[in-house]
């Protein structure tokens, strides 16, 4: 640690983030942090100004999905606290690094219900791993250490710093603290080895990647662990990203939609190995592959949060370790002399490369599947896909096969309006990549006016917007609990081609599978952020179904 002269708070915060690797923030600026925005005037970090605190949030997220270093946002106290609060539950529910500062009244006014006050700790407490509030600017090092230790170390979350105005400009003698590495949790030689003893008398075993703290070093290690094993590998609900799809080892998603063939492999196989991920409702088909609280499956379960294993389900051998430091010890794993089940894998891979190839057609001039078949083709091995949520995520994550890490960034949360603020961020961070960003009509429109801060920064991302007039999802339960009885699921959409080149991008429409290919390649060409506006029918809500057959079912059943 080294003294330093007298600061301002302000200015050693800045300080504290540039030791801490920070080379990125986004914001809403807001009076309530004038002096942080002076400070960092003068810093080599860069600033991506939003239109609202929750893409500002969302591309804060994104940035710590590609870097591993927590993402950081900056919003004003009050309603840009509130609306950054979306972010801050993905990052929670996601397990994203995060910290957020937010501007908050002098300390002199805290309790009075002064202009925009709320009290943080309570707000965010539930959701956050950390709430606190600086109210010496001499502790701002001591605090902002512990708040990237705390979001990185353990289960990685979000942490909240509150900054009152007058701390910001007062000033102190106070020490840099040193930057932040993760404490990695490693697992014992002992647990390795009952691994490996398990492994030997297995039959049907099989692999299942999610949570977060991983690294490209991690997935290269897990899948020379899968190669030498010839293990079945599936990655859990939008954590694809942690396995090459085009792997001959690799067996699909347990997502929204998963292949039944699929669950049936898991729920028969005779081990488990879950590694970084909490089996929450999405992949465990809503608590149904796993029984609770005894798996009937031999359940091997690594975690870097102890308090996860076993909350659900009761782990025959649980490991707490991240994903990191347990990928680090797989080499120590002898090669067995027999593998029984080389003839599972290869029928796994089989099953999922049927299941993700061209299906039926779905109503309408626009097949989805088509589109998605000649993205796969297009888009580089190294392209980053982001999307919200919604029915049109369907067709992305069964079609597409992400590559490498980092090539997909979604909310395990279900998050609304997602896909575009998180495009925005990774090209920020990942310049050199192609972004595509998916999105249904009522997705983009959550956090559309992001695409204002794409142009700003001539971010030359693709967004796909998927619009069939309605929040289709919703419009699917309704069908299947309320068939035929529609409220409140119609929308009445804008022209997106023509709302991108009023906001100085570029635009196309698609009514038709053939326009799709030549629309794209115009977009890449225009090298600055495009909209393709690909016009679907509002009968086409998944792949494998239609709302008039799903109306039909729920009045047979009724």
């Amino acid at each position: 640690m080294t003294a330093t002269n007298a600061r301002t708070g302000a200015q050693i915060l800045v300080d504290q983030l540039t030791i801490q690797g920070v080379d990125h923030v986004f914001c809403v600026p807001g009076e309530s942090y004038l002096a942080v925005l002076d400070a960092f005037h003068d810093a080599r970090i860069e600033i991506t100004v939003c239109r609202q605190e929750t893409g500002a949030g969302i591309m804060a997220d994104a940035s710590a999905r590609l870097t591993g270093r927590p993402g950081v946002v900056f919003v004003t106290r009050g309603p840009g606290a509130t609306n950054a609060a979306h972010a801050i539950h993905i990052a929670e529910h996601d397990s994203i690094p995060l910290v957020m500062f937010i501007g908050q009244v002098e300390r002199g006014m805290l309790g009075r219900g002064a202009f925009q006050e709320m009290n943080f700790e309570a707000f965010f407490g539930s959701t956050a791993k950390w709430v606190s509030e600086i109210h010496d600017p001499a502790r701002i090092p001591e605090v902002v250490a512990r708040a990237f230790r705390v979001a990185m170390q353990g289960r990685p979350g979000p942490v909240v710093i509150s900054l009152p105005e007058d701390m910001l400009v007062e000033t102190a003698n106070a020490a840099d603290a040193a930057r932040v590495e993760p404490a990695h949790i490693h697992p014992g030689l002992g647990e390795m080895a009952r691994l490996q003893d398990m492994l030997a008398k297995a039959r049907r075993p099989i692999a299942i990647l999610g949570g977060s703290d991983w690294s490209a070093e991690a997935c290269k290690s897990f899948r020379a662990f899968a190669e030498k094993f010839d293990l079945p590998v599936v990655t859990s609900f939008r954590r694809t990203m942690l396995f090459d799809a085009e792997h001959a080892n690799y067996c699909g998603e347990l997502s929204l939609g998963a292949n039944p063939a699929l669950v049936k492999r898991i729920a028969d196989a005779d081990l488990v190995l879950l590694v970084g991920g909490r089996m929450a409702e999405v992949p465990s088909q809503a608590y149904t592959l796993f029984d609770i609280p005894m798996p009937r499956q031999t359940l091997v379960h690594v975690h870097a949060d102890a308090t996860e294993l076993g909350r659900v389900y009761q782990p025959a051998l649980a490991i707490n370790a991240t994903p990191q430091a347990f990928c680090a010890l797989l080499p120590m794993l002898e090669e067995l002399k027999e593998i029984v089940w080389r003839g599972e894998t290869k029928a796994a891979r089989e099953a999922y490369l049927a299941f993700t190839n061209l299906d039926a057609k779905i109503p309408g001039d626009v097949q989805l599947n088509e589109i998605m078949l000649w993205l796969r083709k297009r888009l580089p091995a190294d392209a980053i896909v982001t999307n919200g949520a919604g029915n049109y995520a369907i067709w992305v994550g069964r079609y597409l096969r992400i590559r490498q890490f980092g090539g997909l960034l979604a909310p395990v949360s279900g998050s609304m309006g997602y896909g575009l603020p998180a495009a925005v961020g990774a090209k920020r961070v990942r310049p050199e990549r192609m972004v595509v960003s998916f999105a249904g009509d009522g997705c983009f429109l959550m956090n559309g006016q992001e695409f204002a801060t794409a142009v700003q920064y001539n971010l030359a991302i693709v967004v796909i917007v998927i619009d069939n007039g309605m929040y289709g999802t919703i419009r699917m339960h309704q069908e299947r609990e309320y068939p035929g009885r529609v409220s409140a699921t119609l929308l009445n959409s804008p022209d997106f081609a023509a709302l991108a080149r009023g906001f100085g991008g570029h635009g196309e429409t698609v009514i038709k599978t053939e326009e799709f290919a030549p629309a794209f390649e115009r977009a890449v060409a225009a090298g600055k952020p495009a909209i393709v506006h690909v016009k679907i029918d509002r009968e086409a809500i998944t792949p494998a179904t239609t709302l008039t057959a799903i109306r039909q079912a729920a009045l047979k059943r009724a």
